[in-house]
């Protein structure tokens, strides 16, 4: 089994308010032996992350792991996220990996910068980009999206992305609902995460005896590892969600497993260790703990 990494915006940097409800610059002050300029930019004390995908292929299938953002959506709350054009499909050709070679999509969720190359634009008409996948969506998740869509059909759901990234994919067939235990195959199965949204899960990878998961939005950035209780203002459950990370980050410290970060900026895997002062951190091999 392989992983790779699909980028799509290597880094981004956000204001620590708008990602972090309650961190403050005097708890940051703190930890500043360790949040460097991997975590925050130096010059402006804004957090940093990445925006990629995850392939994961085995000689039998192929899967990609949440989609980022898309090319040419408007997101006109997010200027980031507006109207872009990336090379996300060059990079993953670069890979090996055509479009139509893709046999699983797992949504981890359903927001928007993790569902936008579901579909590309082609003569007007937003379309699947993966035409022979089958595309895996929480059944929670899709319910709870699809009644704020049907409630106010003429505002925009998750900045838009339900209408040109979702439903464009059940309209053709391709959406597989499933629940947050669902297991796709021998080596892939979801684990669930629930708490940033209704229905969110992680993607957990076993092969040859080793283990890795894939973080989804369970938590956004390394910090959160040390410090769990670090929330996001877009969790839709945000006592929910830090119970979820404080659970899992436990169970992944006591099993060893590689923890893969679905938003975190280079380094985005180690494994979760503790400092001398008792802080858990992301410990990454050649690089140590980060």
């Amino acid at each position: 089994m392989r992983i790779d990494l699909v980028s799509e915006i290597p880094s981004l940097a956000f204001e620590k308010t708008w990602l972090f409800a309650n961190v403050t610059d005097e708890v940051i002050a703190e930890n500043r032996s360790w949040l460097d300029h991997r975590y925050i930019e130096p010059e402006t004390g804004r957090f940093i992350l990445s925006h990629h995908s995850y392939l994961v292929r085995t000689p039998r299938w192929t899967a990609i792991v949440d989609t980022c953002c898309g090319n040419h959506k408007p997101r006109p709350r997010v200027p980031a996220w507006d109207n872009l054009n990336r090379p996300y499909l060059d990079n993953m050709q670069a890979l090996g990996v055509a479009p139509e070679e893709v046999d699983f999509v797992m949504c981890t969720h359903l927001h928007v910068d993790h569902v936008g190359w579901n579909t590309r634009l082609l003569d007007g008409r937003w379309v699947p980009t993966f035409p022979n996948a089958r595309y895996l969506m929480g059944r929670e998740e899709y319910r709870h999206f699809e009644a704020a869509h049907n409630s106010a059909p003429k505002s925009p759901v998750n900045h838009g992305s339900f209408e040109d990234s979702v439903l464009p994919v059940v309209a053709a067939g391709l959406a597989e609902f499933v629940e947050t235990d669902h297991r796709l195959s021998d080596e892939l199965r979801l684990v669930p995460s629930i708490g940033h949204s209704p229905g969110h899960a992680s993607l957990m990878i076993e092969s040859r005896g080793e283990s890795a998961v894939i973080t989804g939005d369970m938590m956004h950035h390394p910090c959160q590892i040390p410090h769990g209780d670090w929330s996001m203002p877009f969790d839709a459950d945000p006592q929910q969600t830090i119970a979820t990370r404080e659970r899992l980050l436990g169970e992944w410290e006591t099993s060893g497993i590689l923890v893969i970060g679905t938003h975190f900026a280079a380094p985005t895997a180690g494994r979760i260790g503790r400092e001398d002062g008792g802080l858990r951190r992301l410990v990454c091999g050649g690089d140590g703990a980060h």
